[in-house]
Protein backbone atom coordinates (compact mmCIF):
# COMPACT_ATOMS: atom_id res chain seq x y z
CA UNK A 1 0.00 0.00 0.00
CA UNK A 2 1.36 3.47 -0.85
CA UNK A 3 1.99 6.03 1.88
CA UNK A 4 -1.00 8.26 2.67
CA UNK A 5 -0.21 11.95 2.23
CA UNK A 6 -1.68 14.96 4.01
CA UNK A 7 -3.77 16.03 0.95
CA UNK A 8 -5.09 12.47 0.58
CA UNK A 9 -5.99 12.37 4.27
CA UNK A 10 -7.87 15.66 4.00
CA UNK A 11 -9.58 14.43 0.83
CA UNK A 12 -11.14 11.47 2.62
CA UNK A 13 -13.85 13.83 3.91
CA UNK A 14 -15.02 14.85 0.43
CA UNK A 15 -14.87 11.20 -0.62
CA UNK A 16 -17.05 10.33 2.40
CA UNK A 17 -14.47 7.79 3.55
CA UNK A 18 -14.37 7.30 7.31
CA UNK A 19 -10.91 7.66 8.84
CA UNK A 20 -9.43 5.34 11.46
CA UNK A 21 -6.54 6.53 13.63
CA UNK A 22 -4.65 4.81 16.44
CA UNK A 23 -1.79 5.85 18.68
CA UNK A 24 1.56 4.03 18.69
CA UNK A 25 4.70 4.61 20.73
CA UNK A 26 7.28 2.01 19.60
CA UNK A 27 8.48 0.13 16.52
CA UNK A 28 6.90 -3.26 17.19
CA UNK A 29 3.38 -2.03 17.88
CA UNK A 30 3.53 0.56 15.11
CA UNK A 31 4.46 -2.18 12.64
CA UNK A 32 1.36 -4.18 13.59
CA UNK A 33 -0.96 -1.17 13.59
CA UNK A 34 0.28 0.00 10.20
CA UNK A 35 -0.13 -3.48 8.71
CA UNK A 36 -3.79 -3.42 9.82
CA UNK A 37 -4.40 -0.61 7.33
CA UNK A 38 -5.48 2.33 9.48
CA UNK A 39 -5.34 5.71 7.76
CA UNK A 40 -3.52 7.56 10.53
CA UNK A 41 -1.07 6.78 13.33
CA UNK A 42 -0.52 9.31 16.11
CA UNK A 43 2.54 9.34 18.32
CA UNK A 44 0.51 10.84 21.12
CA UNK A 45 1.63 12.70 24.21
CA UNK A 46 -0.72 10.20 25.86
CA UNK A 47 2.48 8.16 26.20
CA UNK A 48 3.09 10.25 29.32
CA UNK A 49 0.23 8.34 30.95
CA UNK A 50 -0.02 4.95 29.22
CA UNK A 51 3.72 4.30 28.76
CA UNK A 52 5.49 6.45 31.35
CA UNK A 53 2.92 6.12 34.14
CA UNK A 54 2.28 9.81 34.85
CA UNK A 55 -1.16 11.11 35.83
CA UNK A 56 -1.35 13.64 32.98
CA UNK A 57 0.19 14.37 29.59
CA UNK A 58 2.17 17.33 30.93
CA UNK A 59 5.47 15.65 31.97
CA UNK A 60 6.47 14.18 28.59
CA UNK A 61 9.25 16.21 26.94
CA UNK A 62 10.00 17.23 23.37
CA UNK A 63 13.07 14.99 23.29
CA UNK A 64 11.02 12.03 24.52
CA UNK A 65 8.37 12.62 21.85
CA UNK A 66 11.07 12.73 19.18
CA UNK A 67 12.68 9.55 20.54
CA UNK A 68 9.44 7.59 20.33
CA UNK A 69 8.34 9.15 17.04
CA UNK A 70 11.63 8.10 15.44
CA UNK A 71 10.98 4.49 16.49
CA UNK A 72 7.43 4.57 15.17
CA UNK A 73 8.54 6.28 11.97
CA UNK A 74 10.86 3.41 11.10
CA UNK A 75 7.90 1.03 11.22
CA UNK A 76 5.21 2.91 9.33
CA UNK A 77 4.94 2.41 5.57
CA UNK A 78 1.28 3.19 4.84
CA UNK A 79 -0.51 5.40 7.38
CA UNK A 80 -0.20 9.15 7.68
CA UNK A 81 2.11 9.65 10.66
CA UNK A 82 1.43 12.51 13.06
CA UNK A 83 3.27 13.45 16.26
CA UNK A 84 1.93 15.46 19.20
CA UNK A 85 3.67 18.67 20.16
CA UNK A 86 4.06 18.34 23.94
CA UNK A 87 3.43 21.07 26.49
CA UNK A 88 4.76 23.79 26.27
CA UNK A 89 6.64 23.36 22.97
CA UNK A 90 4.16 25.44 20.94
CA UNK A 91 3.40 28.08 23.60
CA UNK A 92 6.77 29.81 23.34
CA UNK A 93 6.10 32.01 20.31
CA UNK A 94 5.71 31.14 16.66
CA UNK A 95 9.43 30.99 15.91
CA UNK A 96 10.10 28.55 18.76
CA UNK A 97 7.08 26.49 17.74
CA UNK A 98 8.45 26.24 14.18
CA UNK A 99 11.87 25.30 15.55
CA UNK A 100 10.38 22.57 17.77
CA UNK A 101 8.03 21.21 15.12
CA UNK A 102 10.85 21.34 12.59
CA UNK A 103 12.97 19.14 14.84
CA UNK A 104 10.12 16.67 15.11
CA UNK A 105 9.84 16.31 11.35
CA UNK A 106 13.60 16.42 10.66
CA UNK A 107 14.55 13.86 13.31
CA UNK A 108 11.67 11.43 12.69
CA UNK A 109 9.73 10.18 9.69
CA UNK A 110 6.54 11.91 10.78
CA UNK A 111 4.61 13.91 8.21
CA UNK A 112 2.66 16.29 10.45
CA UNK A 113 2.33 17.61 13.99
CA UNK A 114 -0.72 17.93 16.24
CA UNK A 115 -1.26 20.70 18.74
CA UNK A 116 -4.03 21.54 21.18
CA UNK A 117 -6.05 24.70 20.72
CA UNK A 118 -8.12 26.71 18.27
CA UNK A 119 -8.63 30.46 18.43
CA UNK A 120 -5.71 31.09 20.78
CA UNK A 121 -3.35 28.97 18.65
CA UNK A 122 -4.41 30.30 15.24
CA UNK A 123 -1.26 32.38 14.75
CA UNK A 124 0.95 29.43 15.69
CA UNK A 125 -0.92 27.09 13.34
CA UNK A 126 -0.63 29.63 10.52
CA UNK A 127 3.08 30.08 11.21
CA UNK A 128 3.75 26.36 11.15
CA UNK A 129 1.74 25.88 7.96
CA UNK A 130 3.57 28.78 6.30
CA UNK A 131 6.83 27.00 7.14
CA UNK A 132 5.61 23.89 5.33
CA UNK A 133 4.71 21.95 8.47
CA UNK A 134 1.25 20.30 8.27
CA UNK A 135 -0.82 20.78 11.43
CA UNK A 136 -3.66 18.77 12.92
CA UNK A 137 -5.55 20.83 15.50
CA UNK A 138 -7.16 19.52 18.69
CA UNK A 139 -10.30 21.12 20.15
CA UNK A 140 -12.72 20.29 22.94
CA UNK A 141 -11.14 18.63 25.95
CA UNK A 142 -7.46 19.55 25.80
CA UNK A 143 -5.53 17.26 28.16
CA UNK A 144 -2.57 19.65 28.33
CA UNK A 145 -4.95 22.25 29.82
CA UNK A 146 -6.32 19.87 32.44
CA UNK A 147 -5.54 22.27 35.31
CA UNK A 148 -7.14 25.26 33.61
CA UNK A 149 -10.21 23.21 32.67
CA UNK A 150 -10.58 21.83 36.19
CA UNK A 151 -10.18 18.20 35.20
CA UNK A 152 -11.08 15.84 32.38
CA UNK A 153 -14.60 17.08 31.65
CA UNK A 154 -16.95 17.04 28.68
CA UNK A 155 -16.75 20.40 26.89
CA UNK A 156 -20.20 21.82 26.07
CA UNK A 157 -19.72 25.45 24.99
CA UNK A 158 -20.97 25.20 21.41
CA UNK A 159 -20.05 28.76 20.45
CA UNK A 160 -16.49 28.38 21.72
CA UNK A 161 -16.04 24.95 20.16
CA UNK A 162 -17.28 26.11 16.76
CA UNK A 163 -15.07 29.18 16.92
CA UNK A 164 -12.02 27.05 17.75
CA UNK A 165 -12.65 24.63 14.90
CA UNK A 166 -13.29 27.34 12.32
CA UNK A 167 -10.26 29.30 13.49
CA UNK A 168 -8.03 26.22 13.18
CA UNK A 169 -9.35 25.55 9.68
CA UNK A 170 -8.85 29.18 8.61
CA UNK A 171 -5.28 29.09 9.96
CA UNK A 172 -4.51 26.14 7.71
CA UNK A 173 -4.99 23.00 9.81
CA UNK A 174 -5.62 19.95 7.62
CA UNK A 175 -7.77 18.14 10.23
CA UNK A 176 -9.13 18.59 13.75
CA UNK A 177 -9.37 16.17 16.67
CA UNK A 178 -12.57 16.70 18.67
CA UNK A 179 -12.31 15.28 22.17
CA UNK A 180 -15.06 14.77 24.73
CA UNK A 181 -17.81 16.94 23.31
CA UNK A 182 -21.51 16.15 22.85
CA UNK A 183 -22.34 14.31 19.66
CA UNK A 184 -24.73 17.02 18.48
CA UNK A 185 -22.03 19.70 18.71
CA UNK A 186 -19.48 17.45 17.01
CA UNK A 187 -21.90 16.99 14.11
CA UNK A 188 -22.39 20.75 13.77
CA UNK A 189 -18.64 21.27 13.71
CA UNK A 190 -18.16 18.46 11.21
CA UNK A 191 -20.79 20.00 8.93
CA UNK A 192 -19.33 23.50 9.36
CA UNK A 193 -15.73 22.77 8.31
CA UNK A 194 -14.28 21.37 5.10
CA UNK A 195 -11.44 19.50 6.78
CA UNK A 196 -11.85 16.12 8.52
CA UNK A 197 -12.91 15.93 12.14
CA UNK A 198 -11.45 13.03 14.12
CA UNK A 199 -13.50 12.17 17.16
CA UNK A 200 -12.57 10.70 20.50
CA UNK A 201 -15.57 10.76 22.77
CA UNK A 202 -17.39 12.95 20.23
CA UNK A 203 -19.87 10.54 18.66
CA UNK A 204 -20.19 8.77 15.33
CA UNK A 205 -20.87 11.80 13.14
CA UNK A 206 -17.22 12.85 12.98
CA UNK A 207 -15.29 12.08 9.80
CA UNK A 208 -13.07 9.64 11.67
CA UNK A 209 -12.14 8.23 15.05
CA UNK A 210 -8.97 7.90 17.11
CA UNK A 211 -8.27 5.68 20.12
CA UNK A 212 -5.28 5.11 22.35
CA UNK A 213 -3.82 1.74 21.36
CA UNK A 214 -3.61 0.46 24.93
CA UNK A 215 -7.31 1.18 25.45
CA UNK A 216 -8.26 -0.46 22.16
CA UNK A 217 -6.30 -3.61 23.02
CA UNK A 218 -7.61 -3.85 26.57
CA UNK A 219 -4.25 -3.49 28.29
CA UNK A 220 -5.01 -0.25 30.13
CA UNK A 221 -4.39 -0.75 33.84
CA UNK A 222 -6.10 2.33 35.23
CA UNK A 223 -9.23 4.35 34.54
CA UNK A 224 -11.03 3.53 31.29
CA UNK A 225 -12.90 6.47 29.74
CA UNK A 226 -16.54 5.99 28.84
CA UNK A 227 -15.86 6.55 25.15
CA UNK A 228 -13.43 3.61 24.88
CA UNK A 229 -14.41 0.28 23.38
CA UNK A 230 -11.81 -2.43 24.06
CA UNK A 231 -11.57 -4.62 20.97
CA UNK A 232 -9.56 -7.28 22.82
CA UNK A 233 -8.69 -8.35 26.37
CA UNK A 234 -4.93 -8.59 26.06
CA UNK A 235 -4.42 -7.69 29.72
CA UNK A 236 -5.89 -11.06 30.70
CA UNK A 237 -4.04 -12.91 27.95
CA UNK A 238 -0.67 -11.34 28.77
CA UNK A 239 -1.10 -12.12 32.47
CA UNK A 240 -2.07 -15.72 31.62
CA UNK A 241 0.96 -16.19 29.34
CA UNK A 242 3.48 -14.77 31.83
CA UNK A 243 1.95 -16.81 34.66
CA UNK A 244 2.24 -19.97 32.54
CA UNK A 245 5.88 -19.14 31.76
CA UNK A 246 6.59 -18.62 35.48
CA UNK A 247 5.01 -21.95 36.36
CA UNK A 248 6.85 -23.83 33.61
CA UNK A 249 10.18 -22.41 34.77
CA UNK A 250 9.44 -23.32 38.38
CA UNK A 251 8.42 -26.90 37.63
CA UNK A 252 11.22 -27.47 35.13
CA UNK A 253 9.10 -28.01 32.01
CA UNK A 254 10.65 -24.98 30.33
CA UNK A 255 13.02 -25.02 28.64
CA UNK A 256 12.39 -28.46 27.18
CA UNK A 257 14.83 -30.37 24.97
CA UNK A 258 13.49 -28.74 21.79
CA UNK A 259 14.31 -25.30 23.19
CA UNK A 260 18.05 -25.97 23.49
CA UNK A 261 21.08 -27.02 21.47
CA UNK A 262 23.07 -30.28 21.44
Amino acid sequence: MPRITVPEFTGFKAAKRKISMVTAYDYAMAKLVDAAGVEGILVGDSMSMVVQGHDSTLPVTLDEMIYHAEMVGRAVEHALLIVDMPFPSFHLGTHRAIENAGRMLKETRCQAVKLEGGVEQADTIAGLVSAGIPVMAHCGLRPQSVHALGGYKVQRDQRELLADAKSAEKAGAFAIVLECIPRSIAKKITDAVRIPTIGIGAGADCDGQVLVLHDLLGITTGYMPRFVKPFADLKTEITRAVTQYRDDVRDGTFPAKEHGYD
